[in-house]
């Protein structure tokens, strides 16, 4: 049995794949990296599901290491995108079909190729040149639609397939919109459709159902291996102004506890013992001791149990024995940083007594590590907001000895749809990660940050518009180091703006942001609002004051 062979045998399939038709539409879905990590995207599963299940498809599988036998016409082209980087692999796996890398260079004999995923959801604007479609949302609501829609314009030439696939909601055709700039490194003028038959705006798809994702395979290949996933809740009540995982996915929603969570868990405990629960806020869902004590039952004592992050005033000794029951022994918050005043700058409802109640309260039950994610760099960030996070860990120590202590500390990236779109990366950040590193050492808390060069590239690419398609061609050639970056600025230096205005500036809120035709769950307005209210609690440094009135 071949390697291929023996890791699609070793899948434990949670649903039935349709028999395609005689006539059936070859599609390849890829996931842009390797099997392991692909498999393991809960996304990725049920969009592959999802479009397995029609009997007018015939789905192949792309990772960048293996796949199914590929059909040698293929009519669809689908990547599922969930890191930014990942583009690299797109490109990589385009050239390994034949495909040409951008959109305009392909004629009917190509595929038609989309992309879905937070990633393209957020601002698929740098990649835009390189799709021909764009999923935004939901699959729930938008695959079967985008399907139905192209099964109908099969036969037809390209550019008519692309302006009828461009009338269904949740469906980005770039190519049919037009983007000026006021100079060629200057700043966008507008983004308009080429004709009035396109809408003005495409609208993010949102399911709003209480039964929520949950795994379609299981397999002991997965980078987590053999895990089942469920997704308990979607979006987070809390709305900290810099998180897209809340502010993108909007509304809040749960999942219900008798007809999707007791039933999608009964189904993948059948083929593993080892259980994840997914979301941004878990602990939040309204019925979640009621689904602990589901989990605490004698049948269950062998299930290794994982939870995504916890909010801080949930976790109490209940939840920590019963995850030491089931074998975890951390468990993880997000407190972002340990100065009360700039939590509020953030909207992150928690106090530093919560934290440490959550550590005391950890320990009492039994767990040994707990995991605390910061951040530096956060808009309005002041030197005595790093010594207050110091001495909040510090605090955690003292209040519960033993406990291993871990923080992770990323540096602040702005996103797509969320309050603090127009705020850039403070260049500070990386010196701040490197006292934070030095006098946490000394504490002896374990300190992990994220490269802050990584958050750079992270923020080119959040705020990216589509000029830097041909940049990021570029990078490809010369390596994906920050370094390479910089590198292919000098190269199209007077063509698109610096690197600087893409991921440091401060940007004015009337400035045409690269995503304003795309409509997210909030209209801009109100996320103005927003970063007003961010803006106005008190102490506000002074360089924050009116930053919505300022122009960049």
């Amino acid at each position: 049995m071949s390697i291929v062979t023996s890791v699609f045998a070793a899948e434990h399939l949670l649903f039935t794949p349709a028999q395609p038709s005689a006539s059936a539409v070859p599609l390849i879905f890829a996931f842009p990296n390797e099997y392991s990590v692909g498999i393991t995207s809960l996304g990725y599963q049920v969009v592959w599901a999802t479009l397995s299940a029609r009997s007018d498809l015939r789905v192949s599988r792309l990772f960048t290491d293996l796949h199914e036998p590929l059909p040698d016409q293929p009519k669809l082209l689908g990547f599922s995108v969930s890191w930014e980087l990942d583009y690299v692999n797109i490109l990589s796996l385009l050239e390994s079909l034949n495909v040409p890398l951008r959109a305009e260079h392909r004629s009917d004999a190509h595929p038609l190729v989309f992309g879905g995923g937070p990633v393209l959801t957020a601002n698929p604007e740098p990649f835009a040149d390189f799709f021909d479609l764009v999923l935004l949302g939901d699959g729930e609501t938008l695959l079967d639609q985008f399907i139905d829609a192209y099964q109908t314009v099969q036969g037809a030439d390209r550019l008519t397939q692309l302006r009828q696939l461009a009338q269904v909601p949740g469906v980005y055709v770039p190519s049919l919109y037009a983007v000026t700039y006021a100079a060629a490194d200057g700043m966008i003028s507008a983004i308009a459709p080429l004709d009035q038959q396109i809408p003005a705006q495409v609208e993010k798809q949102t399911y709003r159902g209480n039964v929520l994702s949950a795994s379609t395979v299981v397999t002991e290949k997965a980078a987590w291996e053999s895990i089942y996933m469920v997704e308990v809740v979607r979006s987070c009540p809390e709305m900290c102004r810099f998180c897209l995982a809340s502010y993108l996915t909007l509304p809040f929603r749960t999942a219900s506890l008798e007809e999707s969570l007791i039933p999608a868990i009964a189904r993948g405990l059948a083929v593993t013992s080892r259980l994840g629960l997914l979301g941004a806020s878990v602990t939040q869902h309204p019925e979640f001791e009621t689904l602990l004590d589901y989990l605490d039952r004698p049948q269950f004592d062998d299930v290794r149990l994982s939870l995504a992050s916890v909010r801080t005033n949930t976790v109490t000794e209940k939840l920590a024995r019963s995850l030491v029951k089931h074998d975890s022994r951390s468990i993880t918050i997000a407190v972002e940083s340990g100065s009360d005043r700039l939590r509020q700058v953030v909207n992150k409802k928690l106090t530093n007594d919560e934290i440490l109640q959550a550590a005391v309260s950890a320990k009492a039950g039994g767990l040994s590590s707990l995991k605390l994610y910061g951040m530096a760099g956060i808009p309005g960030e002041l030197p005595d907001d790093l010594d207050a996070t110091v001495a909040m860990l510090r605090d955690v120590k003292k209040a519960a000895p033993g406990l291993r202590l871990t923080f992770g500390c990323s540096t602040f990236v702005p996103k797509a749809h969320t309050p603090f779109q127009w705020f850039g990366v403070n260049p500070a950040a990386e010196k701040r990660l490197k006292f934070l590193q030095k006098k946490l050492g000394a504490l002896g808390v374990e300190f992990r940050p994220e490269s802050y060069n990584w958050s750079v590239i992270q923020a080119l690419i959040s705020r990216g518009d589509r000029r830097l398609s041909h940049l990021l061609e570029q990078v490809r050639h010369y390596g994906d180091t920050l370094g390479s970056y910089r590198r292919a600025f000098k190269d199209f230096r007077g063509q698109i703006p610096p690197l600087e205005t893409y991921v440091h500036d401060t940007w004015a809120t009337d400035r045409v942001l690269p995503w304003d035709h795309l409509r997210g769950p909030l209209p801009k307005a109100t996320l103005v609002k927003h970063l007003d209210s961010a803006m106005t609690p008190p102490e506000l440094p002074p360089e924050l004051a009116g930053i919505s009135r300022s122009s960049s």
